[in-house]
């Protein structure tokens, strides 16, 4: 039976309910805010300020920060100090984090869709109306035994909200979908095959002598940039020797210009050159003799032998058994690698032998090496996000186009936009209802039927086990800062927590999430709760309240003795591969090598001016889409800066503005992600261009991810021309050798 008016008003807004489901998120009253009005009396500007603990949620790394709040205005964030993973310092788009929350495109109340769907016409409901809507089509599909048409597409959430997630969809007994655009599939399904963890490790930069890294721009996007560089001022400038760092990848990045050595590779050949450099430790005898028996087992090692593969990777053979050797004498050394090393068809093979590198120079569960985290802290919490492959995403696209999906449910992932490959917007014709819970107007929200605005995270409570972790247990907490910025609007409009309005519909279902707490503040104040009564870590207080107090002023608990201790892993053997690897078939000139900008990340930051106006730390260009080319090729095809030039893949093309550059190889092309979106807000709708929409489909033929980096292009001359918006003026000639490489970045290097 539907439920009732006075039924739900009962859940929602009538009774001592509604402050259990939806109110009960203030913090303790010592630590009252109260949002600003627009206009306050002069007399009571006190011009006091306080500083709240708490997570960004900008990235896919959570740092811990504090925020500046003045007369209930969120003012300024800063790093905490205390926070583990990032140590007091912060990016950029932690600062932009007050862009978000008080942009003037968020949405501030639930809407409807009025006219054809994706329009753009919406009528306001309340929020009343938007959770019985969406309980009614969620009964409907239980009624009807059909619960498996429900699926539900997030980003990939973690600690409690990945449990709600995790709970909600499997109790009612639909699919959760974690989605990221530029996913890691591989580099988990690695850590898994190489190391048996089901959590990244803690890569010891700081106390590494040699520091070897693939593809992995790790001082700019690359997992948890912040916390790396952190590492990597101790890695150069602590009180020790000054490490070496060196960088193999196709695209000169930002770890590449911060290298000793960058050196240059044929896209999709960096698990050859592992392969290669293990091959010159072994048949040297240069390292652990145990783990060099154990990785070549059955593998025909010597057919990688530096002669016979340099022609094919790109790198001079001395050069090869030159990096073997300095690998293999400056213990302890470290090999790393991701970003477009793992984004190949052999992708998890690469990042297989890369890897395995560490147990050749012993540097697995060792200082300066490879450093395993521990289990959560906490009973139930996932061990690490889940995310879904390409394939599957494939696969639901496929699945909405059958009619298979009555029912979809979208929070903070924006297929439409960041899916190649596939027309997902089409799909979705075919679904007969979309919720979405965007705080904004992305490219899926604008599909959608029905939008459930959820709350800023810097409104709203979470918590957050890091993947990677610092290497010890950790749990961090976040706690809204300010008022819901809206919350003036009353309780049947403005915005809601995303994970208590999956709990207000569970309740109204009558859904037992076996959860402890009715409300997310409760379910996080019970996990804190667990870590009181351990008496292990930090804080630790004589009684509860004290402790839970502590823990939201610190940011989280840890325990710094909580380490990994479990033994060290079987040591597999390393890979075969392929040479070259399948799926880059097209007959096109360039390799295209897309990447993550420092500022927007893959999109998401692209509707905040503070980002779009952060300049790109290699072109400082700023606000737009370009195209890296090789300088002395742009010459010889009279291309100049700003010259709009046509990019086309088999798929499709897309136009970008030129920015000729010495340290582009002459095969290679680089376009950023993250702008071309078609709904987004002000400042992002219409700019620039979706490197997706041509890039090909191809994936891993193990893991099924997303082979972002396997795709080929050519380019031509539009004849129209537009100044890029650059920090500075373009920059001079440098000296290059009849390779096109730069003679001052490597001065060694060939």
């Amino acid at each position: 039976m539907p439920l009732t008016r006075r039924q739900f008003l009962t859940l929602m807004g009538g009774s001592a309910g509604a402050a259990v489901l939806f109110q009960a998120c203030g913090v303790p009253e010592e630590e009252q805010l109260v949002q600003a009005s627009l206009e306050m009396p002069e007399d009571l500007v006190t011009g006091l300020d306080n500083w709240y603990a708490t997570v960004c949620r900008q990235c896919d790394t959570s740092e811990g920060i504090v925020v500046r709040v003045m007369e209930g205005r969120a003012k300024k964030i800063e790093g905490n100090l205390n926070y583990p993973i990032n140590a007091g310092k912060h990016s950029a788009r932690c600062e932009a984090g007050l862009q978000d929350l008080y942009h003037p495109d968020r949405i501030s109340s639930p809407l409807v869709r009025v006219g054809e769907r994706g329009s753009g016409k919406w009528e306001e409901i309340s929020w009343t109306d938007a959770v019985a809507r969406l309980t009614n089509q969620l009964k409907q599909l239980s009624d009807s035994n059909n619960q498996g048409s429900m699926v539900m597409v997030t980003d990939p959430v973690n600690a409690h909200l990945g449990m709600v997630v995790e709970r909600f969809t499997s109790t009612f007994g639909g699919r959760h979908i974690p989605y990221e655009p530029l996913e890691r599939t591989n580099l988990r399904a690695a850590m898994k095959h190489v190391f048996d963890q089901e959590i990244v490790p803690d890569f010891d930069i700081a106390h590494t002598n040699y520091l070897l890294s693939f593809g992995a721009d790790f001082l700019s996007t690359w997992v948890s940039p912040t916390r790396y560089s952190t590492a990597y001022g101790k890695f150069r400038q602590g009180d020790r020797k000054r490490g070496t760092l060196v960088h193999v990848d196709s695209r000169f990045s930002v770890t590449a210009a911060n290298a000793d050595h960058w050196i240059y590779i044929t896209p999709g050949m960096e698990g050859v050159l592992a392969l290669s450099m293990a091959q010159v430790i072994i048949s040297e005898g240069l390292g652990n003799k145990t783990a060099a028996k154990s990785l070549s087992g059955q593998l025909d090692i010597d057919k990688y032998a530096p002669k016979q593969v340099a022609d094919a990777i790109g790198v001079p053979a001395n050069r090869i058994e030159e990096l073997a050797k300095d690998f293999a004498s400056h213990t302890p050394s470290l090999a790393i690698g991701g970003g477009s090393a793992s984004a190949h068809t052999n992708g998890l093979e690469n990042l297989a032998a890369i890897y395995s590198l560490n147990y050749l120079v012993g540097s697995v569960g060792e200082e300066g090496g490879i450093k395993f985290n521990p289990p959560p802290a906490l009973d139930g919490l996932p061990l690490r996000p889940t995310v879904s492959s390409f394939s599957e995403i494939q696969s639901l696209d496929s699945d909405m186009r059958s009619g298979k999906v009555q029912l979809l449910m979208v929070r903070g992932a924006d297929p439409v936009y960041g899916t190649p490959g596939t027309s997902f917007e089409d799909a979705l014709q075919n679904v007969p209802f979309i919720f979405s819970f965007s705080g904004r107007m992305d490219d899926t929200t604008a599909m959608a039927d029905i939008v459930l605005p959820e709350h800023n995270y810097l409104e709203d409570w979470g918590s957050d086990v890091p993947d990677a972790g610092p290497g010890y247990s950790f749990v961090g907490f976040q706690q809204p800062v300010v008022r819901p910025f809206f919350e003036s609007r009353g309780i049947h409009l403005g915005t809601k927590g995303f994970a208590d309005v999956l709990l207000t519909t569970s309740q109204i279902l009558k859904l037992d999430l076996g959860l402890d707490g009715t409300n997310f503040k409760e379910i996080l104040q019970s996990g804190a709760r667990q870590l009181f009564q351990s008496k292990k870590g930090a804080p630790r207080t004589s009684d509860f309240s004290t402790f839970w107090n502590t823990l939201l002023q610190r940011g989280g608990w840890w325990d710094r003795s909580a380490t990994y201790k479990g033994s060290l892993p079987a040591i597999p053997q390393l890979p075969e591969i392929t040479i070259p690897p399948p799926g880059i078939t097209d007959d096109f000139e360039f390799h295209l090598i897309p990447f993550s900008s420092s500022a927007i990340t893959d999109g998401r930051g692209a509707h905040l001016p503070w980002l779009q106006a952060t300049p790109d730390p290699i072109t400082t260009a700023t606000w737009q889409t370009w195209v890296e080319i090789n300088l002395k090729v742009a010459q010889k095809l009279d291309i100049q800066e700003g010259d709009v030039i046509n990019v086309e893949s088999s798929r499709g093309s897309i136009e970008a503005l030129a920015y000729p550059h010495p340290a582009v190889a002459p095969n290679v092309v680089s376009i950023p992600f993250g702008q071309g979106h078609a709904s987004g807000g002000r400042y992002s709708e219409g700019r620039g261009a979706n490197v997706n929409n041509v890039l090909l489909s191809h994936t891993d033929k193990d893991t099924g991810a997303l082979a972002w980096a396997a795709t080929k292009v050519r380019i031509s001359k539009t004849g129209n021309w537009t100044r890029l918006p650059r920090f500075e003026n373009t920059a001079p000639d440098l000296a290059v050798d009849e390779n096109h490489h730069i003679i001052e970045l490597t001065p060694t290097d060939s």
